[in-house]
């Protein structure tokens, strides 16, 4: 007869991503994963079986975060250019700004690698893209094009912050967007 788990898979898959921000996907073990999320190692190679499956559903639950924090930021913010930016301020908040650049990279090194994980970052950046793109205009290409745009201004503005940090985080990657918005829109 089946245990009962516990700990629900979301809850264990989500403390796992902290310890793999802080620490870098390839130094995940179970040793670590088990030490985070408060299930002995043997329970977690019973659930995943491997270090690598382990990952792969761990990353796997942070695209599902961040799909349902996307849906969230686009039905709650406004229809406007500044709706726009909003969202995408949301998604990287700016007490999360330095590990998301640092280890967070990292995991995108994952993201790219698997071909799982890079239709995930595929599927996400062409809904991101939408989202925008109805907030910068009335006319779906140019809409579309105006969204990747954007989001790749709102990349490089967070990657860039990163090495110059002369200004918070949220106030760099607002007035990137905002200069970009007023040359653009």
């Amino acid at each position: 007869m089946a245990r009962n788990k516990t700990i629900p898979d979301n809850q264990v898959l989500d403390t796992i991503f902290e310890t793999v921000l802080e620490t870098g996907p390839s130094n995940l073990t179970f040793a670590r994963a088990s030490k985070a999320c408060g299930l002995s190692p043997a329970t977690l190679v019973q659930r995943y079986g491997t270090r690598d499956a382990l990952l792969l559903a761990t990353l796997l639950r942070a695209w599902d975060r961040l799909d349902a924090e996307t849906h969230a930021a686009d039905q709650e913010e406004p229809s406007s250019p500044n709706g726009a930016i909003e969202i995408l301020l949301r998604l990287m908040p700016p007490e999360t700004a330095d590990r998301d650049t640092t280890n967070g990279l990292l995991v995108l090194h994952e993201d790219i690698r698997n071909p799982q994980l890079r239709a995930r970052g595929a599927a996400w950046g062409h809904r991101l893209a939408a989202i925008l793109g109805r907030r910068l205009s009335k006319q779906p290409e140019e809409g579309k094009k105006l969204g990747w745009q954007m989001a790749s201004i709102w990349q490089g503005a967070h990657i860039w912050w990163a090495f110059t940090r002369e200004q918070p985080a949220d106030q760099t990657i607002r007035e990137m967007l905002e200069e970009w918005v007023a040359r653009n829109i």
